[in-house]
């Protein structure tokens, strides 16, 4: 028995941190077996509901005649405004502009009104249609230029960044470019919808399952509409299919209806909306348009940069005021302004609430920042990655390290990055080929980009830079791990399993992940931000510390040994000479009396915000990439495809190499998408024609790049104490996508002799390609 213990204890552990793990439910997912909210048993007596919208921009409700709707056959009954038993409001910010349903005035169209409560789905979305509402229509703005000149407000207070003084560096600049970029917004097209489940109890209670990465968000607002404390609503996640921002605070009015209706008639009851309406009623990512003013010397170093980003925010604030402030966070990107103003104008307008998406702003500001990059290229005759090196972040010695929002950049790897991918992809003999190919081709040409990104980790608003786990160990060594995050897809779960394994050195299989639920760990912070594994994988560590020092004191009692003796290795304790298994070790403390479950808890250390001022750390660390982009275009018509990408990317010591490989792809696909394909349309009477998949153009596997090489910089650790001084993977690889945007551009401007920035606008869909090649056509 001994030597079988000897021998078992030199086997590894399986699914520690820093290998690689494929997703815990990826045989569910590809099989069909992973349950999502839909897939839910529902009781008997289940009702459904379905929203019934406006179908004016807006406008004064005058009247609203719901008979036809009641009438209906299975309608049970309807909910206005009216039937709000509690606030009707479910802002996220708190700042009172988003009911639940409108009372008088509608803002833009497919706006909620009411909802409709029946036995079946069909039946509720069929007496949807039988409204008869009368309208006083009145002027609408959709977009924030409009809104700007039909003196809109501002949904949030706006921020301005500042740093030196661009007024004498603009008189004494050498040379000065002023432009205008249009950056597009996008939708989130996850796969599974928006929905919600509500289940009523007694006295208050109500159980809630949705698709949301913000559980206790939703948990705030369904109390906040019905009028009860939060502990008696409960919210359930077990996964998503699919998030990316478009569930951290969109879920609110969904979780809202489906509860206000069960509590009223003491019955189940489920609201999904089908593809259009989640499309029209639901925010995306904000458009931008940037007015930029960039002064640089000859050789091509920028000394000063005015900025202003004004968003399409939407009726209400929603997050608008953190996605743009972040814009300008990252409006800089890589790069070093000397002097600096950045300003943004988060503007009203007669369209849906635009809210939270990968990147959260951060790839507007990025984009607008690649433009200036660019500009300044065409302008002197120079290669654009030539420009970007001489503007990167430096260190100490040049003093060249301190960002418009005076944060210092402490940690530049992209210097090294920048250099290996210009090798390994042989950037400069592929530029070389481009330009001889584009000098002989008059049809077809060739771009190439190599574009850098730099991304602030940890959210802006310091509070949410918290989480919480629970571990139980059962007393047969079976562990239980429940967090505060929530799992989209993205495998979460597994890495935060991981980090458990690893701590007590014990499989991975003998850890169970359990649904995300506001009853287990309260007032959880969005599954967004990058920051489920940071602060996620904390709290569980600081859990497992917990339980560990517990089985080591009671460990160093029962055999009389120091502590220093005790080490958990290969699912075994080893007490001195002694090996004991850790189900063995579990039983004994169990029979000990020795508590087994443990609450860990985390919170983002040095991070502070002075948001008047503009001054402070908002982000604790840094995460880097680079990738480089080739693309052929179709001069006749427009169209392109993607001949070959490389990509470099930065993510500190990974906790699992695989999953963070393939958060990289997916997330440059997405950010290639956002720029390429997907254009949100609204028509002259503000209803948004891109509203299926039909109509709406993500990317297709076909679109992806012919050669695609995907890279971690296995080099890097995070210099920061994060979980196993990994880094954030999230969000900053969508801003890899530039690089196709970029090398698009250097296409078009072959066609004038590179003379002139082409000044594409985004997304760069096959028309505006070839409407910009036209353009420069006729200037020659």
């Amino acid at each position: 028995m001994k030597h079988d213990i000897i021998t078992d204890a030199k086997k590894s552990i399986s699914g520690a941190v820093h290998t690689d793990r494929r997703h815990d439910s990826a045989e569910k997912h590809v099989t069909g077996r992973a349950e999502y909210c839909d897939d839910i048993a529902e009781p008997q007596g289940t009702l459904h509901a379905y929203l019934g919208t406006s179908t004016v921009a807006h406008g004064l409700i005058r009247s609203m005649d719901l008979d036809a709707v009641l009438a209906a056959p299975g309608v049970i009954g309807v909910l206005t405004a009216d039937d709000v038993p509690g606030c009707n409001d479910i802002s996220p910010t708190g700042q009172n502009d988003e009911p639940v349903f409108p009372v008088g005035k509608t803002e833009f169209h497919g706006q909620p009104l009411f909802a409709v409560i029946a036995t079946s789905r069909d039946a509720a979305r069929r007496a949807a249609e039988l409204a008869k509402i009368d309208y006083e229509v009145l002027q609408h703005a959709l977009d924030p230029v409009s809104a700007m000149e039909a003196d809109y407000p501002h949904v949030t207070e706006p921020l301005k960044l500042e740093r030196g003084d661009i007024a004498p560096a603009f008189d004494t600049a050498k040379n000065r470019i002023k432009g205008r970029m249009t950056i597009g917004g996008q939708d989130h097209m996850y796969l599974e919808g928006q929905i919600a489940f509500a289940i009523p109890g007694e006295d208050d209670d109500v159980v809630v399952h949705c698709s949301t990465q913000h559980p206790s968000e939703a948990q705030h607002m369904v109390a906040h509409v019905l009028g009860v404390p939060s502990n008696a609503v409960t919210v359930n996640v077990r996964r998503m299919g699919g998030g990316f921002g478009g569930k951290e605070s969109q879920m609110n009015l969904f979780c809202a209806v489906a509860a206000i209706a069960a509590k009223k008639w003491n019955r189940p009851v489920k609201i999904r909306p089908d593809r259009d309406q989640d499309m029209t009623a639901t925010g995306k990512r904000h458009d931008f348009v940037v007015d930029y003013d960039v002064a640089f010397d000859d050789t091509g170093r920028i000394e000063a940069v005015d900025g202003t980003f004004a968003a399409r925010c939407g009726y209400s604030s929603d997050l608008s005021g953190p996605v743009t402030d972040r814009a300008l966070f990252h409006a800089d990107n890589a790069y070093f302004y000397p002097n600096v103003r950045l300003t943004s104008r988060p503007m009203k307008t007669n369209t849906v609430s635009n809210t939270a998406f990968r990147g959260f702003g951060g790839p507007q500001g990025v984009v607008a920042a690649e433009r200036m990059i660019e500009e300044i290229a065409y302008a002197l005759g120079k290669d654009p990655l030539e420009i970007r090196k001489a503007n990167f972040y430096g260190d100490r010695n040049d003093g060249r390290l301190l960002t418009p929002y005076h944060q210092e950049v402490e940690d530049n790897i992209l210097p090294r990055l920048i250099g290996e991918l210009e090798s390994s992809s042989d950037y400069q003999a592929r530029r070389e080929a481009v330009l001889q190919h584009n000098a002989r081709s008059s049809i077809i040409k060739r771009g190439i980009a190599l574009t850098p990104v730099k991304f602030g980790i940890s959210f802006t608003a310091t509070w949410y830079n918290q989480a919480g786990a629970l571990i139980h160990i059962y007393n047969d060594g079976s562990i239980h791990l429940n967090h505060g995050g929530t799992e989209m897809g993205q495998g979460l779960n597994t890495k935060v399993a991981q980090v458990v394994a690893d701590a007590f050195q014990v499989d991975f299989e003998r850890i169970k992940i359990t649904k995300t639920t506001t009853e287990k760990v309260p007032n959880t912070s969005a599954t967004a931000a990058s920051s489920g594994s940071d602060l996620n994988g904390m709290a569980a560590l600081n859990a497992a510390e917990q339980l560990k020092e517990r089985l080591v004191a009671f460990t160093a009692e029962r055999w009389n040994t120091g502590p220093e003796t005790i080490r958990f290795h290969n699912n075994m304790v080893e007490i001195g000479s002694e090996l004991v298994s850790f189900n063995d070790l579990v039983r004994q403390a169990y029979m000990a009396r020795v508590h087994l479950s443990a609450a860990g808890f985390y919170k983002t250390p040095k991070i502070h915000w002075d948001r008047a001022a503009g001054k402070g750390r908002p982000f604790y660390y840094f995460a880097y990439g680079a990738s480089c982009s080739e693309v052929s275009v179709d001069t006749l018509t427009g169209e392109y495809r993607v001949e070959r990408t490389d990509i470099l990317h930065d993510v500190g010591k990974s906790l699992n190499p695989v999953l963070d490989k393939g958060q990289v792809e997916g997330a440059f696909i997405q950010g290639m998408g956002w720029l390429t394909t997907e254009e949100l349309w609204w028509d002259q009477a503000g209803r948004l024609r891109t509203h299926a998949p039909s109509t709406y153009k993500i990317p297709l596997a076909s679109d992806r790049p012919r050669q695609f090489t995907v890279k971690l910089a296995e080099w890097s650790e995070n210099k920061e104490r994060t979980i196993k001084r990994s880094k954030a993977v999230g969000e900053p690889p969508f801003m890899l996508g530039i690089s196709v945007f970029e090398a698009l551009s250097m296409a078009v401007a072959s066609v004038a002799d590179y003379r002139e920035c082409p000044r594409l606008d985004a997304p760069a869909t096959p028309e505006r390609v070839l409407m910009a090649i036209e353009r420069l056509k006729n200037r020659e």
